[in-house]
């Protein structure tokens, strides 16, 4: 629901394609509501006040009894693409026309289906969705206008019969037909796809919110259904950090969703029974009581902080790990630096527990927006939101692991930095970076640049990324990265630090591998190993004389498939602002490199 079949993405059942729909059709009686203040008030500082939870999607555990009289349990969807296609007959026809009946199946809801039930070759053969759909840049997405396509602009039947009939083997576009019955006209798909041919506009269709916003100046294009372009998500997540000493408050933290609501000591007496919250049994009403006013009075002191500035606290403790606290979701521990890079690093970090809580803000089609480590970001506006009115919660999960936190050595990044080729490395990929936002019409042009000390802690932690899952235990698509980085010339002072940890829910993060690879030895011999691996990449030396581009489609340098990008789970900047040069010598340049031999 965060990553991939989110709020107005498309999923396909086994027998037909749906639209996941907007929060305004979910029923939450029946999600659970995750705790984590920290990113409920950097989401109130991008969505508004009138935000208050966070909620799991909905399900029933087995030791519920759902209501009776409640509907059907789960994230609502709507069939979606409107028009569908017998793939007996060829017959191409809405949902609505009434040419093909649902069939239910009670006790198996994953045969239900369309048919078509007057099909003149094959007694009811089920129906197909079609895969083709319009979509544009400002999130909007629209059937494929069949009718007036095949009529070319000329005034169409009414009413039309249509066919869809493929003739070649492979399924390409340019061996579709369309062909309408009435009047015999017919065009192939090919010219869909042919700018020069087929011009769309876009009706500003939302059809997860079922609202039409008209005027739309973005124009339409055509797109297939499960294109890896139809839906990219916005998610904003943060680390939770204790701040509780003693065991009540930790555990008021922890389970905040439960005892936030009462409001006085009478409420807490009822509510603390054990049948109701068993795990407060140690305790009585009154220290409930007192941990619930200390909790909610230390939530409204103003903080040293800035409520849009998630990573700082993170950074903090990550950097002290001798003066965090501890709970049952965060353990940190100390160890020497990597063996053999002692001048690099500083001492590593073992986070031996931890807990992400990740939010879906909304989405973008066609064009991916990017990340949001900054709740006062501001781009373009291009996200579609999830609801029709402003949001008073979120769909979120949470996942807890395991992870490494390496910090690079403060003077020898700004030595680094320092160097005359790094500064002209830094310009190339500034214009570059302008360029992509030019071409999207991001506003302003020349916001938004990282700089390079962000390219050189990106790249070495894709590249140290890629080594370690070889050894850890956990699949590459299974760990993830969290970059803090920040220039000398910040007010709240620089940073070059890396957070590799892992997102895989079902784990629960206790195999203890990338624990493991953190200690002195492991960590220096995985770093020798992924430095030696990327001083040549399979595409040399096409990859290594790759500059920053200067035609909009990335922003990278020497980088691609084979030596640095991750999986988009994993990576932060979507792939962007990679370059394996800055690190070790390449085929290309041996003057740029950190690392020295």
């Amino acid at each position: 629901m965060i990553f991939t079949f989110g709020v107005g993405s498309l999923l396909d059942l086994p027998n037909m394609s749906v639209l996941i729909m907007g929060l305004d059709d979910w029923d939450t009686r029946y999600c659970t509501e995750i705790s984590e203040e920290r990113l409920l008030a950097n989401l109130q500082k991008r969505l508004g006040p009138q935000l208050k939870k966070l909620f799991l999607p909905p399900v029933i555990f087995e030791d519920v009894v759902p209501d009776q009289d409640a509907p059907a349990i789960g994230v609502p969807v709507s069939p979606f693409p409107r028009w569908l296609r017998c793939p007996v007959c060829d017959t191409l026809a809405t949902i609505e026309s009434g040419v093909f009946q649902l069939r239910l199946d009670q006790w198996r809801p994953d045969r239900t289906c369309y048919v078509h039930t007057g099909c003149t070759k094959v007694d009811t053969p089920t129906a197909l969705s079609v895969r083709f759909l319009l979509a544009c840049r400002n999130g909007h997405l629209t059937d494929f206008p069949w009718i007036e396509y095949v009529h070319q602009g000329i005034k169409p039947c009414k009413p039309a019969r249509l066919t869809l009939r493929e003739y070649g083997a492979a399924g390409d576009a340019s061996d579709i037909i369309i062909k309408c019955l009435e009047c015999n006209k017919e065009r192939r798909m090919g010219d869909a796809f042919d700018k020069d041919r087929a011009h769309f506009t876009c009706l500003g269709h939302h059809p997860h919110l079922r609202i039409v916003q008209p005027g739309c100046q973005e124009p339409a294009q055509a797109t297939l259904l499960g294109a890896s372009n139809s839906w990219f998500p916005l998610v904003m997540s943060v680390l939770s950090i204790p701040r509780a000493a003693d065991r009540l408050s930790r555990l008021v933290e922890e389970r905040w969703a439960d005892p936030k609501d009462i409001s006085s000591l009478e409420i807490a007496q009822w509510a603390t029974a054990p049948s109701r919250m068993p795990h407060f049994v140690d305790f009585s009403a009154q220290e409930i009581w007192d941990a619930i006013q200390s909790k909610k009075l230390s939530d409204r002191e103003p903080s040293g902080e800035q409520p849009e500035d998630i990573k700082q606290p993170e950074w903090e403790v990550l950097s002290s790990p001798s003066q965090s606290k501890e709970n049952d979701d965060f353990k940190l521990r100390e160890v020497a630096p990597p063996q053999g890079f002692e001048r690099f690093f500083e001492n590593t970090v073992l986070v031996e527990r931890l807990r992400e809580v990740r939010s879906l803000l909304g989405f973008t089609r066609i064009e991916s927006k990017g990340d949001f480590v900054d709740a006062a970001f501001v781009d373009d506006g291009r996200q579609t939101p999830l609801c029709r009115n402003n949001p008073t919660w979120l769909p979120a999960s949470e996942v807890r692991g395991e992870g490494i936190f390496i910090r690079l050595n403060e003077q020898v990044v700004e030595t680094w930095e320092a160097r005359s080729e790094i500064r002209s490395f830094e310009k190339e990929f500034f214009e570059s970076h302008r360029i992509w936002r030019r071409l999207r019409k991001i506003e302003p042009h020349d916001t938004g640049f990282p700089g390079i000390r962000f390219v050189l802690v990106h790249s070495l932690s894709h590249a140290l990324m890629r080594q370690i899952v070889l050894d850890c235990g956990y699949t590459a698509a299974s760990v993830r990265e969290r970059i803090y980085c920040r220039s000398t010339t910040d007010s709240k002072g620089p940073m070059a630090g890396i957070l590799l940890y892992t997102a895989a829910s079902d784990s629960e993060g206790t195999l203890g591998g990338l624990v493991n690879v953190g200690n002195p030895l492991s960590l220096g011999r995985h770093i020798q190993q992924c430095l030696e691996h990327i001083r040549v990449c399979a595409s040399d030396p096409l990859c290594s004389e790759h500059r920053p581009s200067s035609d909009g489609r990335g922003i990278h340098a020497a980088s691609c498939h084979a030596c640095l990008f991750a999986p988009e789970t994993s990576c932060e900047r979507g792939n962007r602002y990679l370059d394996r040069t800055v690190l070790v010598p390449t085929f290309s340049d041996n003057k740029m490199n950190f690392f020295e031999d």
